[in-house]
């Protein structure tokens, strides 16, 4: 992508407002902890890899809001906006991995001046960005060998360069195998209630002139009885020890479907959304989001007044569906606990 989904500019952190692509494409800027977290809320930036990048920026935000305070008035600062930060989304394990390592940083260099400590957390969060699309371009390219030229590729979801810092997971694996010359073509559910699929996938491969066709979330089962879909790739937001995978509502149907007709499944997966801390899939929170996403989209809601709505952003795909994991250290084929482990030893 030629469009930066979120950017450092003159001490401010811009990221593009994706709750109304494609409509209008417009940049907002954030200068504190407390505006990022309402931005990672409200889904402003969404997708795993570019909310960690975003916290990042946020962390270092904050420090340079607080230049001028007093030492304990600092570290009481950062502390509240660290925590702020946590506690706006909890699915994507990218957050907390980007906090943390923020927050060592912030602690290697505490006994600086604010000043230091800020250009310190700035200089991390500027390498976050940078090595997040090393990864993604180093995965995408593991990626690109397991398609073959002229494969049709279900996606659910975003997981491209609107998801990241930049290329992609999901999309990026695409976005490499065009590169290195294959014709792939897409096909994207709409990705509801959101539409992620639909505004932002479509969105983005219609911008780089790869062929994409748009396709209603129930509509994935009948073209996969009819031959039409070669692989399906996917991205994610945390990976448990086991291997099981939570992804967007909706991709553990797609996952059950693939194995019906005997389609791979394969995850796009940074190591930094491997949470080994967490045994299986049953343990990762789920995130239960407002019934008005369901009601309608934006201002115009169709289902009746008073019905009972559930809104849960995530679901957990079981590793035994996983054909493979797609990480920056290769593709680790039927994931399970000690595949996972060689792989952070």
């Amino acid at each position: 992508m030629k469009v930066e989904t979120l950017r450092w500019s003159d001490g401010v952190l811009e990221m593009i407002d994706q709750r109304i692509l494609p409509a209008t494409f417009i940049y907002l800027q954030f200068d504190s902890a407390a505006s990022v977290a309402e931005g990672i809320r409200s889904m402003v930036v969404r997708g795993a890899p570019a909310i960690g990048v975003a916290a990042a920026y946020g962390v270092a935000l904050e420090a340079l809001r607080l230049l001028a305070v007093t030492d304990e008035l600092f570290q009481r600062g950062m502390n509240e906006g660290i925590n702020t930060l946590a506690q706006s989304r909890p699915t994507a394990v990218n957050l907390f991995w980007a906090l943390s390592r923020m927050k060592q940083v912030w602690q290697g260099v505490a006994s600086e001046t604010n000043t230091q400590v800020a250009m310190h957390l700035l200089a991390e969060a500027h390498e976050i960005f940078a090595e997040d699309i090393r990864i993604n371009r180093t995965l995408g390219s593991h990626g690109a060998e397991l398609l073959r030229d002229g494969a049709h590729v279900l996606t659910h979801c975003n997981a491209g360069a609107l998801a990241t810092a930049g290329h992609g997971t999901a999309l990026g694996i695409i976005r490499s195998a065009v590169e290195a010359g294959k014709k792939i073509s897409v096909i994207a559910d709409e990705t509801r209630p959101f539409l992620q699929g639909a505004r932002l996938t479509a969105w983005e491969m219609v911008q780089e002139k790869i062929p994409v066709t748009l396709i209603t979330d129930n509509t994935a089962g009948f073209m996969m009885s009819r031959g039409e879909v070669d692989a399906v790739v996917v991205g994610t937001d945390r990976v448990a020890a086991n291997g099981d995978v939570a992804n967007k509502i909706g991709t553990y149907m797609v996952a059950v479907l693939a194995q019906r007709h005997h389609i791979p499944f394969y995850v796009a997966c940074p190591l930094s959304t491997i949470d080994m801390s967490i045994a299986s899939g049953k343990d990762i929170p789920i995130e239960e989001r407002h019934p008005d996403e369901v009601k309608g989209f934006r201002d115009f809601h169709w289902a009746a007044q008073g019905v009972q709505i559930r809104n849960p952003s995530f679901d957990i795909t079981p590793a035994e569906l996983v054909t493979a994991l797609i990480t920056e250290k290769g593709v680790i084929h039927q994931p399970d606990v000690k595949k996972l482990r060689v792989l952070f030893n």
